[in-house]
């Protein structure tokens, strides 16, 4: 009876530790959510002036499927993070229709095993109208998956450029 008994106990401390010691896998809806987490101006020593910044966001992606292969080039696979830029002019921002574009394209990120929920980062170069009479801008930015999935739109703080 006492063998059985230690038996039973080994057993169930051996699945004990086994079950505590299972991964958590964090999960996240399929539709990509963003986060604003950073801008940093880069300042040009030459032109004396901020000429670009590297913006960073956070993502998540129930998923996984963001990111573009480099055969991925006709549209709506062209671009797959998408920024606004905005000057504020006489107290009202203003969307600029900038040639080209600050849309740029995110590398493939989806993780191989059976778990493709992901989170992470993602930091872009962004050059600014250096030259505009205006100070300040602000960036409105959202993100495309594979499956042409558009996670929220965020915003910029302000940003002083001059």
């Amino acid at each position: 009876m006492k063998i059985i008994l230690k038996t039973g106990l080994l057993i169930f401390s051996g699945i004990l530790i086994i079950l505590s010691s299972c991964r958590k896998f964090e999960e996240y809806p399929i539709i990509p959510h963003i986060e604003f987490v950073s801008f940093a101006k880069i300042y040009n020593d030459t032109l004396e002036a901020y000429t670009k910044g590297i913006l960073t966001i956070s993502y998540t992606d129930g998923d996984g499927d963001i990111g573009l292969k480099q055969s991925d080039t006709i549209p709506p696979y062209d671009y797959n993070f998408y920024i606004s830029y905005f000057e504020k002019q006489n107290g009202e921002f203003v969307e600029l229709i900038l040639d080209p574009p600050l849309n740029a394209r995110i590398p493939m990120l989806t993780p191989s095993g059976i778990n493709k929920s992901i989170k992470g980062e993602i930091e872009d170069e962004i050059f600014l109208n250096y030259t505009s009479q205006y100070d300040t801008i602000r960036l409105e930015v959202y993100i495309l998956d594979r499956a042409l999935h558009k996670s929220n739109v965020i915003q910029t703080p302000e940003i002083y450029i001059k």
